[in-house]
């Protein structure tokens, strides 16, 4: 199984897969056609009431962690679609936060590996 994940400012690679946005809002200052993706998929996102809850504060990391899975679980038809693609190969999960071990599309990579 192989997920990855991407800042949106980043350039795409060749070897990303299927790209998926999982944020909920479009990043700023980014043109649709330069992120090259396949999807964009808000149900895969946090609320917004949890996005600005946790506002990107390390001090609530773990909280947001276990807050963001306990919607994830709500969102089966959305996880076990991307679960489809991730049998069939790569996918790289965009997010557009500047704290990458602090995003969550790293709570959702590791969701995806813990129910696949």
């Amino acid at each position: 199984m192989d997920i990855r994940t991407q800042r949106a400012y980043d350039d795409p690679n060749r070897d990303d897969g299927y790209r998926i946005l999982v944020d909920r809002l479009w990043p700023r200052g980014v043109a649709k056609e330069d992120l090259n993706l396949d999807e964009w998929n808000k149900d895969l996102a946090p609320s917004d009431d949890l996005r600005k809850w946790f506002d990107h504060d390390p001090d609530k990391w773990d909280e947001f962690q276990d807050r963001y899975r306990k919607e994830l679980d709500k969102q089966t038809e959305a996880v076990n679609d991307l679960l489809k693609h991730v049998r069939k190969g790569r996918v790289t999960l965009v997010f557009g936060a500047k704290d990458e071990e602090h995003s969550n599309a790293e709570v959702l990579r590791d969701y995806l590996r813990e129910k696949a």
